[in-house]
């Protein structure tokens, strides 16, 4: 299944990814509403990331996303610090990239040794988070199988 979510969102036009990105992050609790998380997310030139999102319904925190959707192509690690740079620029403490591709090792090398936490989101994950949260697909239909609780008549 993960692999065909992946080709859909390849296949989708280029702001849905975006849309997507906020979905997901306010179905796992991020951002407090899908509108107020849409502000935020999805802006470009706003001085290298691609939105910004609240990290508790409060707004006590924030955490800065980057997305890239590519199909062949690993992320670098020259873009991992192009995004470190950005979050230096906001003041921001932590970020997230998210690819539907993957992140070259040094990429991955390079995000944890950087001074500020940011957490790499590659299409395999991606798809996982989606199925769990049940974003951009759905349960069909959910069997339950009872069996006697003997613990209750003792």
């Amino acid at each position: 299944m993960g692999a065909e979510l992946l080709a859909k969102i390849l296949a989708a036009p280029p702001d849905f990814f975006e849309r997507l990105v906020v979905q997901l992050l306010v179905a796992m609790g991020y951002g407090g509403s899908a509108i107020e998380a849409g502000k935020a997310l999805g802006k470009t030139g706003d001085g290298g990331v691609d939105g910004v999102i609240d990290q508790d319904a409060l707004g006590l925190d924030r955490i800065y996303v980057q997305a890239k959707r590519y199909a062949d192509s690993k992320v670098s690690s020259g873009e991992i610090r192009d995004f470190f740079g950005s979050l230096e620029r906001f003041k921001a403490s932590k970020g997230l990239f998210v690819t539907t591709s993957a992140f070259s090792p040094a990429a991955k090398e390079t995000a944890e040794l950087l001074s500020k936490r940011i957490v790499l989101v590659d299409g395999p994950l991606l798809t996982r988070l989606m199925i769990r949260y049940d974003i951009g697909c759905r349960v069909e239909e959910t069997i339950l199988m009872k069996k006697l609780d003997v613990e209750f008549f003792e």
